[in-house]
């Protein structure tokens, strides 16, 4: 299962995100988790890649391929395009785990 960690601020915006697992690790292998992995990670690097590109802001991100780790933090104040990229991934992840749900992702929210 990837477990997404949504980090918020005090005012209720994204701030960052944090990621564990892969989509089915399991010997029985199950419909779907090839298709929840793939979408979790074009959504993820995208972000990353257009943050990177688009924006003037900065960020920290960490990735571990084996353990499915990435994590990703802004290291200075967030511009509106940098919110609004973050915003549409975690959409892009709600609408993944309201389609596949457990045992394959799990989203939650944590204050920072």
């Amino acid at each position: 299962m990837i477990r997404v960690t949504v980090l918020v601020d005090s005012e209720q915006h994204y701030a960052g995100i944090q990621m564990l697992g892969h989509a089915g690790l399991s010997d029985d292998h199950q419909e779907g988790q090839e298709l929840v992995c793939a979408a979790v990670s074009a959504l993820t690097f995208n972000m990353t890649n257009s943050v990177e590109q688009f924006t003037e802001d900065s960020f920290e991100v960490d990735q571990e391929e084996k353990s499915g780790a990435f994590h990703f933090r802004f290291t200075s104040s967030i511009s509106s395009g940098s919110q609004l990229l973050l915003n549409s991934l975690v959409l892009g992840l709600q609408d993944i785990e309201e389609e596949y749900g457990e045992p394959y992702i799990k989203i939650r929210f944590k204050e920072v």
